[in-house]
């Protein structure tokens, strides 16, 4: 009873552990639209605290001198250790770039959504500890210890990628790399998640030959639409860029400043939603409905509302809100496409092996 109660446990665990990530992704979006980035200027703490204050009274009448040196300071050391990596260009823009230097007045409610997003943080890095111990002290699942490690290490490396990202002010090309950085994390707790599955083995009326082209098909959409994620990252950071610089410019605006990046961005989506769309044509054309028909009907719908919303994005002048929902959805469209590549890959096998 007890092994049988573990094996229900866990997988549920995981897939709260993925959901939490998303939900992270998600604050984080809200973060980026409402211009919360800099909320706390320092890290880990906010405003030199566990808990933020609650009026710019509660802090000293120099602290935007005092969290700019930290920064600065920070900055330097980092500028060091790249150097020596052989990035010269980049440490010099961390010594120099004066726009890494702005320090931006107190705001309550940007410090607060910016702390939401710190403490959602440590509640996943808390879970994919307690992911570690449920490994080691549980013998049927110890053959994932090393997975369970690597997610943890992967974790906390994102923690200290977000202090970065902090101490330079939201330099651009850090914000690509931290939410590529947590998109791998998702990736490998869906894996995670996967391995804990029983294996199940389904009567299926394909060749071998079909089933390869229909995993093709989702190996390429899916690529192309990681290629996608990074572009619309790019595009936030433009975004991020030209709010900071608008000086009264229109948000209806913004899309002629951003330029190129918007537009390959937009019209790429076509694509996504062609490769996409072909892959749920043969895998219904080769009756491969069972047990996967309800992800692949989710990942229908979530390619729809992100269209909707990219289109809302689009032609009503980038409105924040939609922001974090437009990236919350590629997060789930990344997620399914993970998810199925595992189970139609372990299907290859299965044919293979002639198990069926």
């Amino acid at each position: 009873m007890e092994n049988q109660h573990d094996k229900g446990f866990y997988p549920k665990f995981l897939l709260f552990t993925i959901a939490s990530v998303c939900f992270l992704i998600l604050v984080g979006g809200m973060v980026r639209s409402t211009g919360s980035g800099m909320g706390c200027p320092d890290w880990p703490k906010c405003f030199g605290s566990w808990i933020p204050p609650t009026s710019s009274d509660q802090l000293p009448d120099d602290y935007r001198q005092v969290y700019l040196a930290k920064r600065q300071g920070k900055n330097i050391q980092l500028a060091n250790y790249i150097e020596v990596l052989g990035f010269t260009n980049l440490a010099v823009r961390l010594r120099t770039d004066q726009g890494i230097l702005l320090e931006t007045s107190y705001n309550p409610a940007k410090t607060w959504i910016e702390y939401l997003n710190r403490v959602v943080g440590v509640i996943i890095g808390l879970l994919v500890f307690i992911n570690v111990t449920i490994t080691v002290a549980k013998p049927q699942w110890r053959r994932l210890i090393k997975l369970a490690i690597l997610i943890f290490l992967l974790t906390g490396f994102q923690g200290w990628v977000g202090s970065i990202v902090v101490s330079t002010n939201l330099l651009p090309g850090t914000i690509t790399f931290h939410m590529v950085l947590a998109l791998i994390i998702l990736g490998l707790l869906i894996y995670n998640y996967w391995l804990t599955r029983e294996s199940r083995v389904f009567g299926v009326n394909s060749s071998v030959k079909d089933l390869n082209k229909v995993f093709m098909i989702l190996m390429t959409a899916f690529s192309l639409f990681s290629i996608q994620i990074i572009f619309g990252t790019q595009v936030r950071e433009a975004v991020d860029q030209i709010s900071v610089n608008s000086d009264g410019i229109s948000r209806e605006s913004w899309i002629l400043l951003i330029g190129t990046r918007f537009f390959i961005h937009r019209s790429f989506s076509l694509v996504i939603l062609g490769m996409h769309a072909w892959f749920v044509y043969l895998f219904f054309k080769y009756q491969l409905v069972d047990p996967w028909k309800k992800w692949v009907y989710a990942l229908m719908l979530s390619i729809g509302l992100s269209i909707l919303t990219g289109i809302v994005l689009s032609y009503l002048g980038l409105p924040p809100f939609f922001q974090p929902f437009h990236l919350v959805l590629a997060t789930i469209i990344f997620g399914i496409d993970v998810y199925l590549i595992l189970e139609l890959g372990q299907l290859k096998k299965v044919i293979r092996s002639n198990k069926i």
